[in-house]
């Protein structure tokens, strides 16, 4: 590992054993592994040997709900593709449940962790899939016995739990990731060579409802996503938090609408919805001279320049000084992406894309939101609201 001098070109160059990356860029997801070489210590790196490349590794989903399940039959895809790969056992106190998908999938089912490490100590990763409140106590047991672990968003059900599971990690040498989706979803990852200064975003995510995660608020729930990626994008600290939140068919909040203001100047709207008719996911932002949409869902970006005189490069659109382009993506499950990422900082024993730390960030935000919703809702007589529906 080495952090070399600024360049003559002026550009900083960053080698890790798990990015390589230049100052121009570094504003974008990539500033994660900047960060962790600045401030992380050097005992924070794991130093297990590499895996061999043609050594499979062992891995278990602890949580087979909706989400979980996917993780198990992404991990079973992955094999069948030919990664080094082996879906060892299912994890979940529903035994039923766990039965089911360990005979799609072709595993063990197991009604607990420890049941699991008992029998099965060749287990080097495992994805975290339970309830939120459960993951402390999940991934504690997974990484005092050695596994690497790949934990859902939200990370934790509070940031001193959130502290601890860093300090887990830290602790134990394991290579542990937070499970923020959209991070590995194409259109995102096209997206990070446009950036130049946004300040303005307008974010949409909207679902219609589904019996899913109602143990948390819709901040939590859906909106993280974007926080996260705003957050990356933007790369300002936030000054100010606005939040509006009603409960609608469930206990917590199911809609939320929420603006941010970072100290760079640039504001972002949110908009979060688990009890809509559509399903939407787009992100939008304007910089100096441009506009960038996000389509989550179709996973395309569209790029809008303007340009004085033909300046601007891209097709050609009823106002002659506006171009449109559309960049190149290559189409890819944004869960395939993300396991094969943590697979890989497994197997190279490397800090992951998406760190615990940045989880926590997500999470502390979200939090902060959640609070800000609570004391609107308080001001303008709505807090009754949630005890009446729960």
């Amino acid at each position: 590992m080495r952090l070399n001098a600024v360049t003559a070109s002026g550009r900083t160059t960053v080698q890790t054993p798990d990015c390589s990356i230049t100052q121009s860029n570094a504003d974008a997801l990539s500033w994660v592994c900047v960060y962790n070489l600045l401030f992380l210590p050097a005992t924070s790196w794991p130093r297990v040997p590499f895996l061999q490349a043609d050594n499979p590794i062992s891995v278990a989903v602890v949580g087979v709900g909706v989400f979980g399940r996917n993780h198990a039959r992404v991990y079973h895809e992955l094999e069948q593709q030919g990664e080094a790969v082996r879906l060892v056992g299912v994890v979940d106190p529903k035994l039923d449940r766990a039965d089911a998908v360990a005979r799609e999938f072709g595993c063990r089912a197991f009604g607990s962790v420890e049941q699991m490490l008992t029998t099965h100590s060749e287990i080097r990763a495992a994805s975290v899939a339970a309830p939120t409140v459960h993951h402390l106590e999940v991934a504690r047991a997974l990484m005092e016995a050695g596994v690497d672990v790949l934990i859902e968003k939200p990370l934790a059900a509070s940031l001193a739990e959130a502290d601890e599971l860093v300090l887990l990690a830290s602790s134990h040498k394991r290579v542990a990731q937070a499970g923020h989706l959209e991070r590995f979803n194409p259109a995102v990852r096209a997206t990070i060579p446009l950036l130049t200064q946004p300040m303005f975003f307008e974010v949409h995510r909207l679902s219609v409802f589904t019996p899913r995660s109602l143990d948390v608020d819709v901040v939590l729930d859906l909106m993280i996503h974007d926080l996260d990626i705003v957050l990356a994008f933007a790369n300002s600290p936030v000054k100010e938090v606005r939040a509006v939140g009603l409960p609608i068919l469930s206990g917590k909040v199911d809609i939320a609408n929420v603006r941010l203001e970072f100290d760079s100047g640039c504001v972002a709207n949110f908009t979060a919805s688990r009890v809509s008719t559509e399903r939407v996911r787009k992100l939008r932002f304007f910089q100096p001279q441009q506009y960038v949409s996000v389509d989550y869902g179709r996973q395309e970006v569209l790029v809008f320049t303007v340009g004085a005189d033909g300046a601007a490069t891209g097709a050609p659109t009823v106002n002659p000084q506006i171009k449109m382009a559309k960049p190149p993506v290559t189409s890819e499950e944004p869960l395939h992406a993300e396991l094969k990422s943590f697979l890989h900082a497994v197997r190279q024993r490397s800090i992951p894309v998406v760190p615990l730390e940045d989880g926590r960030r997500s999470l502390a935000l979200a939090l902060e939101i959640v609070a800000a919703i609570r004391e609107h809702g308080k001001k303008v007589g709505l807090a009754g609201l949630a005890k009446v529906k729960g």
